[in-house]
């Protein structure tokens, strides 16, 4: 089917995204003569290579069976090669329905090193994960595809749901280093490293074909360079990947979430806007370093300008640009933000006490974290409420208005980490609520 190609197309070069580009359907889509995507949690990549196929990325746990399934429905021939674009959950985490094949599993060499880590952190990463994803408590929701609400699908309960990394995940066969080649079927096949979004990424490219599956240096979405929960980002590296498959002239693109792209100057476009946006990112920041300044100028003077923001692949619906600032700051920085007063800091329930103390009340806190909510000022509306909060952790009037001062500030975002963590603050405050008054209707 030629729709998704239409579709990608017509969006990319009208500017507007009057469709979801980010979908989790389940289901396939032939792009070319023997090569398919399977839309879903992250989309499977799959090529026909004869006597087997090669499948990019086996999707999450939760949507790996249905990826099979649309797999097969397309062609039974058994999946002979899985190829990880990264070790993600949502990536790897549906391999063990791949595993009655017995494939091939290609990865970089610093995939099993994250499996090792995921196990080390499973809980950490099961908290982290819940926030980000809506935060419901216990599990993970992942309806809402990549960061935008869009296309959001039915998941079947998680039988791994206390494993952040799924007890069956396959683990590489194959490992790459910096770069490698295979011959498939009638494909060759070249695995390029690169860091980005993580350290373990590779793209693919078939010479022959001028295919290139991207992994998620393509999103959909301004890219995942800023996660404000998880381990560093690379955008430097990111931006370099992108101009070298520019440099490979691709004809067609696959991501693993959102749209494929069709024609050699379309894709260009896409990836060099995706590029300047990042290396320009890096310059403004790293050039405001060097002059001495400040964490917290840079986060409130470093901007990404709001027509590239419109752009349908760039739209900050996931990540966004105020945490890639901050994560360009720890990668050259570190984490201590300049002030201070923060480089050893009091408790805040301690500070917060003494502010409370100060100002007559925690109820004085929160009444001005409402007056600044009403004049539209979230930022300084939830400094407050936190402070409201953490000087009278066991007040539920006090946690009633924190939690509402929250799920108003979520409603102002636009980006999914944003919303999520801000949700699990309102829970937060709910949950003091709760104790004292009973389970709310809400």
């Amino acid at each position: 089917m030629a729709d998704l190609l239409e579709l990608s197309a017509r969006i990319i070069d009208s500017g507007h995204a009057d469709q979801p580009v980010n979908r989790t359907t389940n289901e396939l889509s032939e792009i070319a003569d023997g090569l398919a995507m399977v839309e879903s949690f992250s989309h499977s990549v799959v090529v026909d290579a004869g006597d087997g196929l090669i499948a990019f990325d086996a999707s999450h746990v939760r949507t790996g069976q249905a990826v099979v399934d649309a797999i097969r429905q397309w062609r039974p021939t058994p999946i002979r090669h899985l190829v990880y674009t990264h070790g993600h959950a949502d990536h790897v985490g549906g391999s063990t329905f791949f595993a009655a094949d017995h494939p091939v599993v290609i990865g970089h060499e610093n995939v099993a090193k994250r499996f090792d880590r995921y196990t080390f952190t499973s809980n950490w990463n099961l908290l982290i994960n819940a926030r980000q994803f809506g935060g419901i408590s216990g599990d993970l929701n992942l309806s809402m595809g990549v960061g935008n609400g869009e296309g959001g699908v039915a998941m079947t309960p998680n039988p791994n749901a206390r494993r952040f990394l799924p007890a069956g995940t396959l683990r590489p066969d194959r490992e790459v280093g910096l770069f490698d080649r295979m011959h498939i079927g009638p494909y060759e096949v070249e695995f390029h490293h690169a860091r980005g979004e993580t350290d373990d990424h590779l793209w693919s490219f078939f010479p022959e074909q001028k295919w290139v599956m991207t992994g998620d240096f393509l999103i959909w979405n301004f890219p995942n360079a800023g996660n404000p929960q998880k381990v560093q980002r690379y955008p430097i590296e990111w931006a370099a990947a992108l101009r070298a498959m520019i440099a490979r002239e691709p004809e067609l693109l696959l991501p693993a979430h959102g749209l494929p792209i069709a024609g050699k100057e379309r894709i260009a476009r896409v990836l060099d806007d995706v590029a300047t946006a990042l290396e320009q990112l890096v310059a403004d920041v790293v050039a405001m370093m060097n002059a001495g300044e400040t964490l917290d100028t840079i986060i409130h003077t470093v901007k990404v300008p709001a027509d590239t923001l419109a752009k349908p692949y760039l739209r900050p619906l996931y990540d966004e640009p105020e945490f890639v600032v901050r994560g360009i700051w720890r990668q050259f920085g570190g984490w201590w933000d300049g002030a201070a007063s923060r480089l050893k800091p009091s408790p805040d329930a301690h500070l917060a006490s003494a502010i409370a103390e100060l100002a007559g009340g925690a109820d004085v806190l929160l009444r001005r974290a409402e007056q600044a909510m009403g004049d539209g000022d979230v930022r300084l509306a939830c400094h407050f409420a936190d402070l409201a909060g953490w000087a009278a952790p066991d007040d539920p009037t006090i946690h009633a208005g924190r939690a509402a001062v929250y799920l108003q500030r979520r409603k102002t975002e636009s980006s999914l980490m944003s919303k999520g963590i801000f949700a699990a603050a309102a829970r937060e405050s709910q949950v003091v609520v709760d104790r004292t008054t009973g389970p709310s209707d809400s």
